[in-house]
């Protein structure tokens, strides 16, 4: 099972929009053009590739006013076209929004990078200024009521002999309007954009409580106290203590990097419960960067704002243009699993008891003792110690292997641009350029952030800062990966673990994903939630093959291949510890369902917790991947809520995709697969139903019988979907 942690979705500026929707202000046309013409921020990206973000000139003192002009810049556009006086067409009215709101688009990338890879305190007494300014600016859009006739219209016409991605492009507009109030009127117009400002508000004070709590908790141990650890661990640890001014100390930071290793390895329980407990307290500490009573808020807004508009509960609402359709498919799918998950916990609970209980130890397994435990079977049951895995797992090797499996699918080749060509916002950010491989056309760059610092969110994300798009002339790709492994000491390689090498993949699946993209309209390179995750889960398959593990899994000192006989213990333990990969990440799915189909009147989110879990039965010696006060992906924005479920949708398709390419003559590197792969599921983005482009792959909508078989479960007598 993928690395379900890292995915804050936040991937891109389509999240970028919907968490900073939207100038209660105006400003006039003269001064935002004026702003616009000497703001580094806003202005239009000059260089090489078809121009770049000037990262090299981000200064805080540029992105107040940028914003605001934008904003203004694209408000003048908007009312242009919902008052022009010709009837409403396709050209005049859907395409002219699709060139409106450039200028803003291009502040939207600078903003996002200091929401996620650079916050400062000075960053977020902005972004707490500006994001119910922003709300506004969204509402202004969505509830203009010219603009939305002009949209029904073109909407409501005979299309049936356009072209399929114009179809598309026309339905997607159209029910983004209409899903999001623009066919309210009088005082719940109102208090629709009124609950927008106020979650916009909330939202953004969410995430910035983790992020405080994650820079705030740093626990240093002293070199008596770092049995267990790895060199490499060892080394990194006193980097991020020195760097915080405590020499000769070690810092164990509060992010799942420094956290899942220390609690794997550390023979020190009493500090692995403190670990443990200040990383699953991150937003739950009773002071003023508790989240508890801003999540029972943004659940009661969540809850009015869908019922002015007819749903029953934010759930249906957020669901009825997904794959899933309604939440009941979506727990069904779920519910499938779930006995499945947690009676494969029960017994790895009772081998990692088994082991504590022959090592005389005298514990009863808690949840800081998972991790710990469960590398002793599984050393004890395969012979597979993780610490020997990492000596073959280097963050560069696997980052060639990536390009090595673009080149063979998608006729990719990744160079470095020359130094100091390309603008960076991070001296450790590294630039390639995206080229096909046989004509040598220019395809875009790809942006890599790879290291933890303060100011940035944990986990792992892709995003782009200018998508693929033909229709007013072609517009290349800037994709960017961003992650959070430890910075290493000074001439010191990188190892990873073998889920942090999936989770690896998995980014790049979305960056790929950005970068194949063969669409004509921006609107286009959105993305059905439940859908959009699987395209990047399918890319980790490629990292068990055969090509990637003989020719860059090699040992970081011998430079000798992974032994067979180690890579036999790896698949061998392909299903280890899949009770606790998949009961943590599906409590937290249901979990947010259960949320969003819950009346929320005077809910209490801890008890409310306890009682959700304590019905489906949680395991003791487990918690929720993402507990409520920590959980950014459905409390930080809208982008993920009621859609964690996806990552689940996903692995179904993603497995039963897995297995149509194992059944290929040339395997994972099949030429006919790949082709397939590109045009159906790949390249099309957002310009073509999901179940349509599944089925045009597959030939048959996706069965769960593979994702049984691949997580090592009873295959159900009725599998349903």
């Amino acid at each position: 099972m993928s690395n379900h942690s890292t995915h804050l979705a936040i991937a891109g500026a389509a999240v970028l929009i919907a968490a900073c929707q939207s100038p209660s202000d105006s400003m006039d046309q003269a001064t935002s053009q004026a702003i616009a013409s000497e703001n580094p921020l806003i202005a239009p990206w000059t260089g090489p590739y078809s121009g770049v973000p000037a990262f090299d000139a981000m200064d805080l003192k540029y992105i107040e006013p940028a914003l605001r002009a934008g904003m203004a810049i694209h408000l003048d556009e908007i009312e242009v076209i919902a008052t022009n006086p010709s009837p409403p067409t396709f050209e005049n009215t859907i395409v002219a929004m699709e060139r409106s709101g450039r200028d803003l688009e291009r502040v939207f990338s600078y903003w996002g990078i200091w929401s996620a890879n650079l916050s400062t305190p000075e960053f977020r007494e902005i972004q707490a200024e500006m994001v119910p300014v922003l709300s506004d600016y969204s509402s202004k859009i969505t509830q203009n009521a010219g603009l939305f006739e002009r949209i029904k219209t073109v909407y409501e016409a005979d299309n049936s002999r356009r072209p399929a991605d114009e179809q598309r492009l026309i339905w997607l507009t159209y029910n983004s309007f209409a899903k999001n109030g623009a066919t309210l009127t009088g005082a719940k117009k109102e208090r629709y954009a009124e609950i927008n400002r106020r979650l916009a508000e909330l939202q953004t004070k969410f995430a910035n409580n983790v992020l405080h709590d994650e820079e705030s908790y740093v626990l240093y141990i002293s070199k008596e106290q770092l049995g267990g650890l790895s060199d490499s661990f060892i080394v990194a640890s006193a980097a991020a203590a020195t760097e915080r001014g405590r020499e000769g100390e070690y810092a164990i930071t509060n992010t799942r990097s420094s956290m899942d290793p220390f609690l794997t390895f550390s023979t020190e329980r009493d500090l692995r419960e403190q670990v443990w407990r200040t990383y699953y307290a991150r937003g739950d500490n009773r002071d003023e960067y508790d989240n508890n009573a801003v999540i029972a808020e943004i659940l009661q807004l969540r809850d009015e704002r869908v019922k002015l508009l007819g749903f029953d509960n934010y759930a249906q609402w957020q669901l009825q243009d997904r794959m899933a359709k309604t939440p009941e498919r979506a727990l069904e799918l779920m519910e499938a699993v779930w006995p499945a998950a947690i009676g494969r916990v029960s017994e790895e609970v009772a081998d990692m008891q088994e082991v504590a209980d022959a090592a005389g130890a005298g514990i009863t397994i808690e949840p800081w003792d998972y991790r710990f435990y469960a590398e002793k079977v599984r050393l004890a049951k395969y012979d597979l110690d993780s610490n020997e895995v990492k000596q073959y797992l280097q963050l560069d090797k696997l980052r060639e292997a990536m390009f090595m499996v673009a080149g063979r699918l998608f006729n990719f080749r990744f160079e470095p641009v020359p130094e100091g060509s390309v603008p960076v916002f991070q001296e450790d950010v590294r630039v390639w350029e995206v080229t096909d491989q046989d004509s040598g056309k220019h395809i875009g760059l790809w942006y890599l952030d790879p290291y933890a610092r303060a100011g940035k969110r944990s986990g792992a994300w892709a995003t782009m800062y200018r998508g693929r798009e033909t229709f007013d002339g072609e517009r290349t790709v800037l994709a960017s990966n961003n992650s959070n492994f430890i910075e290493p000491a000074p001439g010191e390689p990188v190892l990873v673990s073998w889920d942090d090498a999936v989770t690896f993949f998995h980014e790049f699946g979305h960056a790929l994903h950005f970068l194949v993209a063969d669409i004509r309209y921006p609107t286009l390179n959105g993305g059905v939630r439940d859908y959009t995750e699987f395209q990047s889960q399918l890319l980790e398959r490629w990292l068990s093959t055969d090509e990637v593990i003989q020719g860059f899994l090699v040992h970081v000192d011998s430079g000798e291949p992974i032994p067979p006989e180690l890579l036999t213990k790896i698949q061998n333990a392909a299903t280890f510890n899949q009770g606790f990969a998949t009961t943590e990440y599906l409590a937290s799915a249901l979990m947010d369902m259960r949320y969003h189909m819950t009346d929320p009147t005077g809910i209490d989110p801890i008890e409310f917790e306890k009682a959700e879990l304590a019905r489906l039965g949680m395991p003791k010696a487990i918690v929720m991947r993402h507990r409520s006060p920590q959980f950014n992906h459905i409390f930080s924005s809208e982008g993920y809520a009621v859609g964690y479920y996806g990552y689940m949708w996903a692995d179904v398709l993603t497995s039963d995709a897995a297995e149509a390419f194992e059944e290929a003559p040339g395997g994972y590197y099949d030429e006919g697969m790949a082709a397939k792969l590109v045009e159906h599921l790949f390249a099309p983005r957002n310009a073509i139903d999901p179940d349509d482009a599944y089925r045009a792959f597959r030939g048959r909508d996706a069965r769960i019988e593979a994702l049984m078989r691949d997580r090592g479960f009873p295959v159900p007598k009725d599998p349903g979907r």
